[in-house]
Parts: C-alpha cells; structure tokens; sequence
C-alpha cells in the first residue's frame, strides 16, 4: 500500500528517515529513479541511508511501476520517493492509486523560480503540474509531516 509518494531531490535524507518514514508507519522504501538505479555506487549510499528495519528497493520508474501495481505489494506500507516532477508524472500515469504528491524539497536549477522556501520550479515542471492537476492528483507541499499543507496550485 502507498503511504506517500514523495518528491525530493534529496531522496533519502534526515527528514525521510527520522520523520516521514515513522510517522507514516513506512516499512518500505521505494525510490523510483532510472539513474539511480543503475548505479551501484548511488545504491550503496542511499543503503546506508535508510532507516534502520526498513526495506530500501531502487528501480527504474518502469519497474518502480510494475512493483506499485502488482498485488504482492499490497501488503507493504511503502513511502515512494523520487527526485523529479517528470518522473512523479510518468509514476503516476502508470499507478492508478497515485492520487497525491508531496512535494518535499527540488534545489533551484537554471531557469526555475522559487514558489516556497524548499521547491523551484522551471516553465517545463509548472507544465507537468498543471496537467497532473486537471487529471485530479492532489498536490501537496510539506517539508515534514507536521508542516501545514499547502497545495501547490495555489503557489504557482
């Protein structure tokens, strides 16, 4: 069962590991990334990160996908990260019980703009959101999990 799915450039971090993961009573890490999964080096990092007696799985957003919507992992509470809109987008196209999106933390880059003190976004990311928002996906930002919601349409 998804927790969360959670968009953060950071993927596993202080605020995954001390706040999320136990407030969301996760026991299964998800990090849905082409390149990170590819990269044994990266793996062996965000490993070390991880909270201690949770699952960490690293797939390509594919398989991330395939995982989500087969029935054997029902039975798991998995908080879903990943460190892009497009990917979230994509994740979401292909998982129907992706109904909401945190939006935890995206660095500015070139040509993006700050729309809250932890999320930047550029003219190709405020595209994605607002087609994620008229296919009915909530969109939520909220460094940890006592922050006050925001939704994001209303930052953008």
């Amino acid at each position: 069962m998804i927790k969360l799915v959670r968009i953060d450039d950071r993927l596993v971090h202080g605020q995954v590991a001390f706040t999320w993961t136990p407030a969301l009573g996760a026991d299964c890490l998800l990090i849905a990334n082409d390149k990170v999964a590819a990269d044994e080096f990266m793996k062996m990092t965000l490993n070390l990160a991880k909270p201690p007696g949770t699952r960490l799985l690293i797939k390509s957003v594919e398989a991330a996908a395939t995982f989500l919507n087969d029935e054997k992992s029902k039975n798991a509470k998995v908080l879903v990260l990943i460190n892009s809109i497009k990917d979230a987008a994509a994740l979401a196209d292909s998982v129907p019980a992706i109904t909401s999106i945190n939006f935890g933390g995206l660095r500015s880059k070139e040509g993006s703009r700050l729309i809250s003190k932890a999320i930047a976004v550029n003219e190709e990311d405020i595209s994605i959101i607002k087609d994620l928002l008229v296919k009915g996906i909530e969109l939520e930002v909220r460094q940890v999990p006592t922050d006050t919601r925001q939704f994001l349409q209303n930052l953008i």
